[in-house]
């Protein structure tokens, strides 16, 4: 073995011993082995919101994460940094991903700000083998993601708005063919609260085993087979949670049905996408003068034009009902402008409309009074994020 001339002139003196050195040089190696494939990412994503029309005195649409933090002026909307080992190709392979989210678009609704973490496992079956993730790790459910960068506007659908958006449990994937995989698990039911769009949280499990959350998941994928349909996805999710007690609002849990797709077209540049939320707080047990579920749903369309390397277009609409839950319909459409100006930066430009069948949204008033007057709100903001 060799060792450095540094090494060698402290065990020249008597600091260090060379069979010591050649100890921790060899867990240095051990180290460095589990160390040589993990990789360092993350984002540091910045906005600019205008709410045209002045309507900042209250209630805004829930535009972003902690939107109720945000309004017209300048945001840091997060700080991402993430640690990934992925599994290699072995029938036992193994690996993790942890990853903190600082800033008010954090989704972890713990008092620490932990997005991801997980363990990656594998168990051979047949001849592929079962996926597993433990830990706490996004839900698998919905068309946008909780990473910024990935969701192809800037602002949160109303469908985000309504589905869980971290659980912690096991989940295990199993492909099927390359055509067909499906996922199940289970997580802890998390503290819903009392507001529909309540979601698990991470270690918020229930006091009894058996209020926890069951998922299940399929996913189609088309063959390189199907022409210009090649890679197109169908996902199907369905998450039924059993969190509740007596003095809880929707003490008897509530279930969660998804359906997306996206779609390319026989336009080379042009992708369509279309999702499917519905969410029944079962109220039954647990409500005296409602004894009938409440319910929402949302509809949403999305399309992709990309013109070039450099700039696309991405557009939403969508339709939510909400009539059941006492709430408020309305829709809303989002056009987003995406242009790749500067080396590792995202750069957005979005206007978003939404219309609400109640005046649900502020008008600025030289009284001060902030009362709900109008039912249109309207965004125009630019979004800066830098990927590493």
């Amino acid at each position: 073995m060799k060792f450095n001339k540094w090494t060698m002139g402290l065990a020249a003196v008597g600091v260090v011993s060379l069979a010591s050195a050649a100890r921790a040089d060899e867990k240095m190696s051990q180290v460095q082995t589990a160390l040589s494939n993990t990789t360092l990412s993350g984002y540091v994503d910045t906005s600019a919101m205008w709410n045209l029309g002045s309507q900042n005195g209250g209630t805004i649409p829930a535009y972003t994460q902690g939107a109720g933090v945000k309004g017209d002026g300048f945001n840091v909307d997060a700080f991402d940094l993430a640690l990934d080992k992925p599994m290699d190709e072995g029938q036992w392979a193994s690996g993790y991903h942890a990853e903190l989210l600082l800033g008010p678009n954090w989704v972890g609704g713990s008092s620490y700000p932990i997005r991801q973490a997980y363990l990656t496992l594998r168990t051979p079956v047949a001849n592929s083998g079962i996926d597993w993730k433990f830990g706490t790790m996004d839900a698998p459910i919905g068309y946008e993601s909780s990473s910024d960068p990935l969701n192809p506007n800037f602002t949160r659908s109303y469908g985000y708005q309504l589905e869980p958006t971290t659980i912690t449990g096991l989940l295990g994937t199993y492909k099927v063919t390359d055509m067909i995989s499906v996922t199940a698990g289970i997580a802890n039911a998390g503290t819903q609260g009392n507001a529909l769009n309540g979601s698990p949280n991470v270690n918020s499990g229930a006091t009894r085993e058996t209020q926890k959350a069951y998922i299940g998941e399929i996913a189609l994928t088309a063959p390189d087979s199907w022409g210009w349909a090649k890679g197109a996805t169908l996902e199907g999710t369905v998450i039924q949670s059993d969190r509740g007690s007596a003095t809880d609002t929707h003490g008897n849990g509530r279930t969660w049905l998804y359906v997306g797709a996206t779609v390319p077209t026989p336009a080379d540049a042009l992708k369509v996408g279309a999702a499917f939320d519905y969410v029944d707080a079962h109220n039954g047990a647990s409500r005296i003068a409602n004894k009938s579920d409440d319910s929402i749903w949302v509809a949403g369309l999305y399309a992709n034009f990309k013109c070039n390397d450099k700039l696309s277009f991405n557009v939403r609409g969508e339709l939510q009902d909400a009539t059941s839950a006492n709430g408020r319909n309305g829709e809303e459409f989002t056009a987003t402008a995406q242009y790749a100006l500067w080396a590792n930066v995202l750069s957005r430009v979005e206007f978003r409309w939404d219309h609400n069948t109640a005046n649900a949204f502020d008008a600025q008033a030289g009284s001060g009074n902030f009362t709900p007057t109008q039912k249109n709100a309207y965004l125009l903001a630019l979004n800066l994020i830098y990927q590493f």
